[in-house]
């Protein structure tokens, strides 16, 4: 059972670290592109502000979903009770 909890405890730690490094990343190639926009199109900066902001919001929802699934495998584990009722324990 301890094996099952430590590689549970590496999963969750992997889900929550690549989560962030993804949206990390995406947020700075979001950036980069909408300073290259309001740059080259001032005019338009307004309306990038506002498309930028709503992808930026969905960039952190799915980063916060990944913590919610990984917070769900870190306290209410349901591959504990899998391998006790497969032990028999």
């Amino acid at each position: 059972m301890g094996t099952v909890i430590g590689l549970t405890a590496i999963a969750v730690a992997l889900l929550i670290g690549l989560g962030a490094l993804g949206v990390g990343i995406g947020m700075g190639l979001l950036g980069g592109r909408f300073l290259e926009g309001c740059a080259r199109q001032p005019e338009l900066a307004n309306m990038l502000q506002t498309k930028m902001f709503l992808v930026v919001a969905l960039l952190d929802a799915v980063a916060m979903i990944g913590v919610g699934i990984a917070l769900f495998f870190a306290f209410a584990n349901p591959f504990v009770g899998q391998f006790q009722a497969a032990v028999g324990g």
